[in-house]
């Protein structure tokens, strides 16, 4: 495992909760909390970079963090994902979801999913220095 913030490993320290084999982890699972800490992420950075009004922090983060833009990330770093990455990410997209799209298409939706559950297994394997790298390479390629 790489050097980062091994924030889920304390977690489950701090609850006396037992450490779990990622591998076995259902997609949808890994995408739930793949989620949360890429939102996390986002609005940590946005927070961090604009000193506004919380309507407008919000707008940011939300452009962000959209089924839209996550497709559209995965698709530029799909090339630089290790084998490991790629069949989590395809795992994830190609999981059954009981949930629609709301404001994406379902190929979109689908990506998204698979992105999340790439986010989610990095950073429950402690590999949050790879998760930073991604996003910050998924960003810069939307600025272009």
């Amino acid at each position: 495992m790489e050097k980062g913030i091994d924030f889920f490993d304390c977690v489950l320290g701090e609850f006396d909760l037992p450490k779990q084999d990622v591998r076995s982890c259902p997609p949808l699972t890994l995408a739930y909390i793949g989620d949360a800490i890429y939102e996390l992420v986002i609005r940590s950075m946005v927070v961090a970079s604009h000193h506004t009004q919380v309507n407008k922090l919000h707008k940011k983060s939300s452009d962000l963090v959209k089924a839209g833009t996550q497709a559209k990330m995965i698709a530029g770093l799909y090339d630089l994902l290790t084998e490991e990455e790629r069949a989590v990410y395809k795992r994830g997209r190609n999981a059954k979801s009981h949930t629609a799209a709301k404001n994406a298409d379902i190929q979109d939706y689908r990506r998204a999913t698979g992105f999340e559950a790439l986010m989610g297994m990095l950073y429950m394997t402690g590999q949050t220095g790879r998760m930073m790298e991604l996003i910050k390479k998924g960003l810069d390629m939307q600025e272009k």
